[in-house]
């Protein structure tokens, strides 16, 4: 193709490389030059002009873009007539765009006039949704290059494709343990048919058994002789190797374990196993919040037949970091499951010192342990760690407290109402926390040996998006403090009454506790007795 500047008397039939206005009309760039358009340039006092013209070889630029579309284009896509250059590709059912990366590459690579952009393989595409444009760069493509992409497109299968999703019947098997609260049960349900609905399937048979290979082999074949194709089976507790609960249970009830593990995050625990020859999964705990994760994509893979191997999901891993943002600390039910760019969540402290000791009889906080208050060793560990802002909220006694945190970075509230107990603390201090909080620790202010670390190792658990929306450190079995909350929760944390807090809500909300293992047995200490603060001070 020749490109450049050419007197006016060689132009008729080129194209023009750039729009030009003359006598009131406006020609576009890429419009094909006619001899009463050359006379309006010469009128114009134009000898020349800036254009393009075919040489022998050439593919005319929607000639090209049709012929490598159509080459491209598989089941369940329909393709738009070309325009300038440009052909697209529409999905035509509701289903799975299966698009090879590897050839899009290739095909990208033969001549930098001939390209072609497509949405990411496997993504989920409704009916007349954009998969893919192929667009020819400049006015004509050489006839070597499209006829050599013409063959990559086309080479086995289509390169752009849709597997539509199929009416299926699935099957679910949930196990519990004696602990497993019916909402919990009920809550899961939901979320899998909704998931199951929004693909085109629906849920055809379910059972619950206990958390024991025996009985999840059983409830798994009851569930395969009702002709259930996949079977999906939720553990009431996660599945952390091969021989757990639930692939035992598989395994008895005649299955096969073909792979454990999953390179995508959340969905890391997920187990692929087959029984009968169909598919059984066993799910990861983020199943049960409606948040994209690695079980989605093996399923959407499933209810379109397109089989799912172990090898395929150690594909998955690139592309497969899916964590949400954790300002979004609930599941939204029914929302948009696009995930967003991950960052560290903000999680704020609240240390509590606005009670009077009675049981001290003075101010315990303002006492001295070691080379200061005991409040300032509450407060410097919550400073030391990656908890910001820290906030103390102060009552009784509250000038003593702010003189005592001169110097120190951190917010101070006033609770005119502390003689109400933690609860009205806990209300002071959460509306003064700034907007964009995901969490809060909750700092006991007689707890002066608890450490940064720990704070830390909390922060370090908090994921609401995986289930892990309140965090309390346990030692060998027994919860201690501080607890953290996610900003879910801040609702009914500003609800609470009385002396006891927030602490009610660990067992309204099981399902989003996450005990958090400590080796230090600082979280399980508090000094609000003369004897307890004597022992402390022994140390």
């Amino acid at each position: 193709m020749f490109f450049g500047t050419m007197p006016l008397a060689e132009a008729e039939g080129a194209f023009l490389a750039h729009s030009v206005s003359l006598g009131g009309k406006r020609f576009r760039k890429g419009h094909r030059l006619s001899g009463d358009d050359l006379a309006l340039f010469r009128d114009a006092g134009r000898a020349a002009v800036i254009a393009a013209r075919y040489e022998p070889g050439d593919v005319a630029e929607d000639d090209a873009a049709r012929r490598v579309a159509e080459a491209a284009t598989g089941e369940g896509v329909r393709r738009q007539e070309p325009f300038t250059g440009r052909c697209n590709l529409y999905a035509a059912v509701h289903g799975l765009a299966l698009i090879d990366g590897a050839r899009v590459e290739r095909l990208n690579g033969v001549d930098e006039a001939v390209t072609i952009a497509t949405v990411a393989p496997f993504e989920v595409v409704e009916p007349e949704q954009m998969l893919a444009t192929v667009k020819i760069i400049p006015f004509a493509a050489p006839e070597a290059a499209v006829r050599k992409a013409e063959a990559i497109a086309a080479e086995a299968r289509p390169l752009v494709r849709v597997a539509a999703f199929r009416r299926k019947q699935v099957g679910l098997v949930m196990t519990r343990l004696a602990e497993t609260k019916a909402s919990i049960l009920q809550k899961t349900i939901e979320v899998v048919r909704n998931r199951v609905e929004a693909l085109g399937s629906a849920i055809s048979a379910a059972e619950t058994c206990a958390h024991e290979a025996s009985a999840v082999a059983t409830a798994v074949r009851k569930v395969a002789e009702t002709g259930a194709d996949p079977i999906l089976v939720f553990g009431a507790s996660a599945t952390v190797d091969r021989r757990d609960e639930v692939p035992a249970g598989i395994v008895a009830a005649g299955g096969e374990l073909l792979h454990f593990g999953m390179p995508v995050d959340p969905g890391n625990l997920l187990l692929l196993a087959r029984l009968d020859g169909k598919p059984v999964i066993g799910l990861p705990g983020c199943a049960r919040s409606p948040k994209l994760n690695g079980f989605d994509w093996v399923l959407q893979r499933l209810l379109a037949d397109v089989p799912v191997s172990g090898t395929d999901i150690a594909r998955m891993g690139a592309g497969g970091l899916l964590k949400e943002i954790v300002s979004r600390p609930q599941p939204r039910e029914g929302g948009d499951s696009a995930p967003a760019m991950p960052r560290a969540p903000r999680v704020a402290a609240l240390v509590l010192a606005a009670g009077r000791s009675s049981r001290m009889g003075s101010n315990k906080l303002m006492e001295p342990v070691g080379q200061k208050p005991m409040l300032l060793h509450t407060v410097d560990a919550a400073l030391a760690s990656a908890a910001r802002p820290v906030i103390v909220v102060a009552g009784h006694e509250g000038e003593r407290v702010r003189a005592v945190l001169a110097g120190r970075t951190v917010g101070i509230v006033d609770n005119p109402d502390h003689a109400e107990g933690i609860a009205s603390s806990l209300r002071a201090g959460l509306a003064a926390l700034p907007p964009g909080i995901d969490g809060v620790i909750v700092c006991l202010g007689d707890m002066p040996t608890v450490k940064p670390e720990q704070l830390d190792r909390l922060i370090a658990a908090f994921n609401p998006v995986e289930g892990r929306g309140i965090c309390v450190p346990v030692v060998e079995g027994k919860r201690g403090n501080p607890v953290l909350f996610g900003a879910a929760f801040f609702p009914e944390m500003r609800g609470a009454k009385g002396d006891v807090g927030a602490r009610p809500l660990l067992a309204e909300h099981a399902d989003a506790v996450c005990d958090v293992a400590m080796e230090d047995g600082a979280v399980l200490e508090d000094f609000d007795t003369p004897a307890a603060l004597a022992e402390l001070r022994s140390r």
